[in-house]
C-alpha cells in the first residue's frame, strides 16, 4: 500500500538535496544556471523525477542536461546518504515545461492585447447604431404601456381558447366549462354524465 504523505515528504527532500548537491559538489564545465524546480517519487518510492530549468539557449539546455545525465550516479548516492531510506531511488531529470507554458500564454495575451487595441481603435469616434442600452427599464416611458398591451392580448387568447366543448376519442362529448370533463366523470368513451 502506498502512502502518498510519505512519497511527497521523499519528493521535496530529494528535490533539496539534489539542489544543493549541484551547488556544492557537482563542478560540470556544461552544467549552466540549473534551477530545480519540483521532485516527485512514485508510490513504492522506486523512482524520483526531478523537474529541473536552465536559463539560456537551447545549446546550453543540451549541455546542461548532458552534465545532469553525467552526475546521475553521484547525485543518487548523495539523496541516498541524506535521505536514510532503505532503497535508494532512482532519478531521471526532465526539463520543466512550465516556463515555456508561461512563455506560451504571454505570447497569446500580447496577440489579445493588440486585437483589443485594434478593436478599440476602429471604434473611436463610432456611434451605436440605436441606442446605447436599447432594453426598457421599469419607470421609463413606454414600459408600462407595452406590458399591459401584452397581458390583455394573453388575456384575449386565453378566452378564446377555453370556450367552446371538445370530444374524446370515443366520439362522446364532454360537457361542463371550458370543455374539460366534469369531476367524477371516470368513463373512457362512454356518453357524459
Amino acid at each position: 500500500m502506498t502512502d502518498n504523505a510519505r512519497a511527497r515528504k521523499l519528493a521535496d527532500r530529494i528535490q533539496v538535496v539534489v539542489a544543493e548537491t549541484l551547488d556544492r559538489r557537482i563542478k560540470d564545465p556544461r552544467l549552466g544556471f540549473v534551477t530545480i524546480t519540483d521532485a516527485r517519487v512514485t508510490g513504492d518510492l522506486r523512482e524520483a523525477t526531478v523537474f529541473y530549468t536552465v536559463y539560456g539557449d537551447d545549446e546550453e539546455r543540451a549541455a546542461s542536461a548532458a552534465a545532469l545525465e553525467s552526475a546521475k550516479g553521484v547525485l543518487r548516492s548523495e539523496v541516498g546518504r541524506q535521505t536514510g531510506v532503505r532503497f535508494t531511488p532512482t532519478l531521471a531529470f526532465v526539463p520543466d515545461a512550465l516556463p515555456d507554458n508561461a512563455r506560451t500564454i504571454e505570447d497569446l495575451l500580447d496577440k489579445a492585447r493588440a486585437k483589443d487595441a485594434e478593436v478599440r481603435e476602429v471604434s473611436t469616434g463610432k456611434t451605436y447604431a440605436g441606442e446605447a442600452d436599447p432594453y426598457r427599464k421599469p419607470g421609463e416611458e413606454g414600459y408600462e404601456e407595452d406590458a399591459e398591451a401584452g397581458s390583455e392580448a394573453e388575456a384575449g387568447s386565453g378566452a378564446g381558447s377555453r370556450s367552446g366543448s371538445g370530444s374524446d376519442e370515443g366520439g362522446a362529448a364532454k360537457t361542463g366549462e371550458g370543455g374539460v370533463a366534469p369531476a367524477g366523470d371516470d368513463t373512457d368513451g362512454a356518453a357524459a354524465k
